[in-house]
């Protein structure tokens, strides 16, 4: 997804973009997915003034993850809001003021928009997914999901220092 500084300028309404994206290596190392679907970017682009490019829409994707409590498989839905500023530059050193430090420095007369685009959506990544917010997960001994059905370990959690102090009473 290329945008072109001079013809966003030109243009007097804002230039949209509706394309699909693949971005499978983007979750490549996360064990916790199993797959993603493309990712719809859809985008304006409109001048700001100044050689500045503002750039809004949102980007979607549908994951196949599973629970981290429970290990079931599950859909989770990733709707992120995209908006950055660009301002062509082509000087390697500028001295941005305090309004302009959100600004991305571009020093071609064409951007190419995917790297921004997934790097937002890396970030909206859920850090672990659960299948509801009542897992109660897997049983840390045996292995049952506790969600199902309980087991018969004992869940009863003695500090090793102070484990002593159990068999002291029992005298």
């Amino acid at each position: 997804m290329i945008i072109n500084f001079r013809q966003i300028s030109a243009s007097e309404a804002p230039v949209e973009f509706h394309q699909t994206l693949d971005v499978d290596h983007v979750v490549q190392g996360r064990k916790d997915i199993m797959g993603i679907s493309p990712m719809q970017a859809d985008l304006q682009a409109e001048p700001a003034g100044g050689g500045v490019i503002h750039v809004t829409g949102r980007l979607s994707a549908e994951l196949d993850m599973s629970c981290s409590r429970c290990l079931k498989p599950l859909k989770h839905h990733v709707d992120v809001r995209f908006e950055e500023a660009f301002k062509q530059s082509d000087e390697e050193s500028v001295e941005l003021d305090e309004a302009e430090e959100e600004l991305v420095l571009v020093s071609d007369e064409r951007l190419n928009l995917v790297p921004y685009l997934e790097e937002a959506l890396l970030l909206e990544l859920p850090f672990s997914a659960v299948c509801k917010e009542t897992c109660k997960g897997l049983c840390p001994s045996c292995g049952t999901d506790l969600n199902e059905q309980q087991c018969g370990c004992n869940t009863e959690r003695i500090d090793p220092r102070l484990a002593a102090l159990g068999d002291f009473f029992k005298k």
